[in-house]
């Protein structure tokens, strides 16, 4: 019951247009998605596969969640809305971490044993991202909107692009699922074009001077 509170609590938190705890607990799906992973889960580690996986697809057909029975979960997983979510069977997640619509957390299709993302702890990622691979989105990171992700991704940056780059990191922690700003996030992509026009414009008009001074 301790645990159920505490996922109410952050979906409380995170969530502007929750009421209250009740209607998160009978309405939200990403809260029945969780749930039932925990049974689904429960069964895996016990080897009841065909049960585990049985769950795990009623949750898929109610919620349009879907959660790999032996996926391992933290506490206080947030999702938000949560239509299209696929989380692989070796995806793991940590505490408090934050994740909207259309996200998946999957493999290449290469890699054998440990085939899925580790997300770390108080992570937020985009509506739409892409996390493929068997590697680490460490503590604080944010992964943003429509962002497809196949390297590891530092504590405390940001990463934004297809395939993603790092555009920024912080010298401390940011609580990005408590202070959730999916919009302004830097293109490095973009900022790096802007750093060349820059130079660009200073060498014509340094060869502009040049010419006057010799003319």
């Amino acid at each position: 019951m301790n645990r159920l509170n505490e996922l109410l609590s952050a979906y409380q938190r995170r969530d502007p247009a929750a009421r209250s705890k009740i209607e998160i607990f009978l309405l939200y799906p990403g809260v029945k998605a969780v749930l039932y992973h925990r049974l689904a889960h429960y069964l895996y580690v016990r080897r009841r596969f065909f049960l585990a996986r049985w769950v795990s697809q009623r949750s898929r057909k109610k919620t349009g969640i879907e959660i790999h029975p032996g996926a391992r979960i933290g506490r206080r997983l947030v999702i938000d809305h949560g239509m299209g979510i696929v989380i692989g069977e070796t995806t793991e997640i940590g505490d408090d971490v934050l994740l909207y619509q259309c996200v998946t957390l999957g493999g290449t299709g290469k890699d054998k044993g440990k085939r899925h993302p580790t997300i770390g702890n108080n992570v937020m990622i985009g509506s739409g991202a892409k996390v493929l691979g068997p590697f680490k989105v460490g503590d604080n990171a944010r992964i943003a909107a429509n962002a497809v992700v196949l390297d590891e991704v530092p504590p405390d940056c940001t990463a934004v692009g297809v395939p993603a780059q790092i555009a920024r990191g912080r010298g401390e922690p940011v609580r990005f699922t408590d202070e959730v700003d999916q919009i302004h996030v830097d293109n490095p992509v973009h900022q790096e074009l802007c750093a060349l026009t820059a130079r660009i414009e200073e060498l014509e008009q340094e060869l502009k001077n040049s010419k006057e001074r010799t003319a």
